[in-house]
Order: C-alpha cells, then structure tokens, then sequence
C-alpha cells in the first residue's frame, strides 16, 4: 500500500482538486450562457445550426477554412450533388 501523502502533498492535492472544480462549475456556468444566447437569436429568427457554423468557421484560419471548403467542394462534386465551377 502507498504510504500516506504528506500535510504539504495532502495540501497540494486538495487545492488541484479545489481548483478544478471550481474550473468546472464555471465552465458549466459558460456552457448555460451559451445555451442562453442561441436560444435569443433563435427568437429573433435566426437559424442556431448555421449560427454554429459561423462560429465554428470563424475560429479558423483563412488557409484552413479555404482548405476545407475546397474539400467539401471536391466531395460534392465527387458525388454529383454541386456542378463544376466555371
């Protein structure tokens, strides 16, 4: 069996723990603002799925975004689903 942390560990490890619960109460507390805030704009008539979207995409970069909707692109063309570009 291990042997028993020290006052000075015991401390430590208590205040890790303190701390990320903290950290945890308050990313729970942002995820209901969040929450909170697409259900507003979906009463003022906005759609929230693409309202994600458009979070989403401005967290890229514009190389990574130009990537990924070049991919995209590439697969609906693949699939019939978007004509060739002129």
């Amino acid at each position: 069996m291990a042997d028993q942390p020290t006052g000075f560990a015991q401390d430590q490890l208590r205040a890790f723990v303190e701390r990320i619960e903290r950290l945890e109460e308050e990313r729970q507390t942002i995820a209901d603002d969040i929450r909170e805030v697409y259900a507003e704009a979906k009463a003022n008539g906005f759609d929230t799925k693409t309202l994600r979207q458009v979070v989403r995409l401005r967290k890229q970069d514009a190389a990574e975004r130009q990537e990924q909707e070049a991919l995209l692109d590439l697969y609906l063309h693949a699939l019939g689903m978007r004509a060739p570009s002129e």
